[in-house]
């Protein structure tokens, strides 16, 4: 798999990356993908913003979820992601809010996904595949 596969959007304070399992799938990518035109807008301009700015101070469209997991919030959709040193942000999954608190099973999804990238990376499997 080539490093471009992964690559969201490249700016001058960040990167912003899609996850991509040990068989080569992405479940946010593939989320992505299914949404229409307005929707892939919502969230590619909240990660330009962020990866222009370095931030994005509206809590109402990227927020802190704890456990070092954060979240791109473009209505209705959510899209958890991590920060990694280098400059890097990793989406590991998106999902459609269908509730006011965050879904245990998408926090855990998330902090699953974090935690294999993490390992992969330090072992130099990850973007070998």
């Amino acid at each position: 798999m080539k490093d471009t596969e992964f690559i969201v959007y490249e700016g001058e304070a960040f990167t912003v990356e899609w996850y991509y399992d040990a068989k080569g799938n992405s479940q946010p990518h593939e989320f992505y993908d299914e949404l229409d035109e307005d929707q892939k807008i919502q969230l590619l301009k909240l990660v330009e913003t962020i990866c222009k700015a370095g931030q994005i101070r509206n809590k109402t469209k990227f927020r802190n979820e704890g456990d070092k997991i954060f979240a791109f919030k473009p209505k209705p959709n959510r899209f958890l992601c991590f920060f990694v040193e280098g400059k890097k942000i990793v989406v590991t999954n998106g999902f459609t809010k269908k509730q006011d608190k965050l879904p245990p099973a998408e926090k855990e999804r998330a902090l699953n996904h974090r935690a294999d990238y993490l390992a992969r990376t330090k072992k130099g499997t990850y973007y070998d595949g």
